[in-house]
């Protein structure tokens, strides 16, 4: 077979600093690689470079690197723009910030056919319903004018891959593109980037989900500190993994699926911390959230699952106080707090923290991680605060596994894991009763994902605090939750504890929610039957 991708030697340094060492990587037509590697290990960096998307400041060069029949090393900007969409289509990680919040998501998937191609504007329209629907979005879309920012995540995911699909690109690379998905809609979306691989194109998948390797792609690359340090057939290197690198992260993978049984069940108090009462919240006249209820106990873990655009994190943000609710009432250690006026929330505000689904979209990028405690630890006025604040800085890293010499830092050139633990510091300075965490482990890979859940359940089981744990990521709540609360188009369906809902689910949408996880780990054109 052809290659559709040819890496010969690719470095690339970043500031004069080596971050990627003489990387060699191909992909066939019709065939799909995937390229996993713990948080850092250079992934994203390679992929980049080999799409002349590398950062300002990046040095790149390579002994060979033909991508789609063409020797892109000395592509200018314009060259690529030309390629880019046409020839190769590329999911980027970052959903959330991917698109044009106010910009029509239509008009974002069209631009590749109105730049690329000599089709009609009625033939165009067509295409991108065609793509939307492939993805599991409203066709309408395609023309209702509606904007990347009503979206949820899930969904501005899937819209980014339809956009790299809809123009039939020879090559497709793909970054964590299920990373924001729950698991059917997960399915969904890989089918829709096989198309492209089963008409001969080539499929380059970055991913730290083994259990997505190991169900849909042919071979896998295994980086580790910018070099491939092994890779293979999928059979062979994921069964007997020869470098320490890729058996730490089978092994980590294989410590991620849980039993539903926690190390710190034990309620640490009789009373509800949390209590969420009938939540309703609709946008537009569209109910988003209709009749929510549930009750959170000191110590304990509720899951919150769902589909992609349930309702999940609406939620969250009505526990928050960062939505008000309709109607229904949530209540916070005994006492009101939504629906209230914020200055009636204020002085309670500590007691409830948040760790959101892109951490690294809440850093602002001008400050250290010095400053980013320091003002939460000076509740947002650490010029004034008495005393100084580097030990409790120290101390705020210490506690979530962090070097103290990171104090300096810019958080975003931290590694996905240690933003995702400097969220988690930031959201512990006020000891807070209840923790709120949107999504907290779907973007790191096994090994990464593994350490954060350890951290958290050592968390939990030393300070007491109550987690609702919203996420798609069914390994991950399985290990973490004791209770669980399924939502399907904004209505709980079913609610028990994490024990008999992963085990004897009750309810059609559960039922199907565990079904699509079996399958997306199972591959393509598999039916993994019921789930009892």
């Amino acid at each position: 077979m052809s290659a559709v991708l040819d890496a010969r030697g690719l470095h690339v340094a970043i500031g004069g600093t080596p971050v990627v060492a003489g990387v060699d990587l191909h992909v066939d037509a019709g065939e799909c690689v995937a390229l996993v590697g713990a948080s850092g290990s250079g992934k994203t960096v390679t992929v980049r470079a080999l799409l002349g998307l590398s950062a300002a400041g990046s040095a790149v060069r390579a002994d060979r690197l033909d991508v789609a029949g063409l020797d892109v090393r000395a592509f200018s900007d314009r060259r690529w723009r030309s390629v880019r969409g046409a020839r190769v289509g590329y999911v980027g990680q970052e959903a959330l910030g991917a698109l044009d919040p106010l910009r029509p998501v239509g008009r974002e998937v069209d631009d590749v056919l109105r730049l690329h191609t000599e089709m009609t504007a009625r033939e165009r329209v067509d295409a991108v319903r065609s793509a939307l629907a492939d993805v599991g979005l409203d066709p309408a879309i395609a023309t209702d004018g509606r904007l990347a920012g009503t979206l949820s995540g899930g969904m501005r995911q899937r819209a980014l891959i339809a956009a790299a699909t809809v123009g039939s690109p020879a090559l497709v690379v793909a970054d964590e593109p299920t990373t924001a998905l729950d698991a059917g809609v997960a399915v969904r979306v890989m089918e829709q980037l096989r198309r492209p691989q089963e008409r001969g194109a080539g499929l380059l998948v970055v991913t730290h989900d083994l259990g997505l390797v190991a169900g849909w792609a042919d071979r896998v690359v295994v980086m580790d500190a910018g070099r491939v340090v092994e890779q293979g057939t999928v059979q062979a290197v994921l069964r007997a993994p020869k470098h320490p690198v890729t058996q730490a992260l089978v092994a980590a993978a294989g410590a991620g699926t849980g039993t539903g049984t926690k190390k710190g069940a034990t309620p640490h108090g009789a009373g509800l911390v949390l209590e969420a009462r009938d939540l309703r919240k609709a946008y537009d006249g569209v109910a988003v959230v209709d009749g929510v209820s549930f009750g959170l106990q000191p110590g304990r873990v509720l899951g919150v699952v769902g589909a992609s655009g349930s309702g999940k994190t609406t939620v969250a943000r009505m526990l928050l106080g960062l939505a008000t609710p309709d109607t229904g009432t949530v209540t916070l250690d005994g006492a009101a707090w939504a629906p209230l006026p914020e200055r009636e929330r204020r002085a309670r505000r500590p007691r409830i923290a948040a760790v959101v689904q892109d951490p690294g979209a809440t850093f602002d990028e001008r400050w250290d991680v010095e400053r980013v405690l320091a003002d939460a630890l000076s509740d947002g006025d650490a010029r004034r605060a008495t005393g100084p604040l580097g030990p409790q800085v120290d101390a705020a890293l210490r506690q979530v596994d962090l070097d103290p010499g990171l104090r300096g830092r810019s958080p975003l050139t931290l590694s996905g894991g240690q933003r995702q633990r400097l969220a988690i510091a930031r959201a512990l300075t006020t000891a807070p009763d209840v923790l709120v965490l949107d999504e907290p482990v779907t973007a790191l890979d096994a090994t990464v994902q593994d350490q954060v859940l350890t951290l958290l359940e050592q968390l939990r089981d030393d300070t007491g605090v109550a987690m609702v744990f919203v996420s798609h990521d069914l390994r991950a709540v399985r290990r973490m939750a004791d209770d669980v609360l399924v939502i399907d188009a904004g209505t709980a369906v079913e609610h028990g504890p994490a024990s008999r809902v992963f085990t004897h689910p009750a309810h059609p949408v559960t039922i199907a929610l565990l079904r699509s996880a079996e399958r997306l780990a199972a591959g393509p054109g598999t039916d993994p039957g019921p789930t009892r």
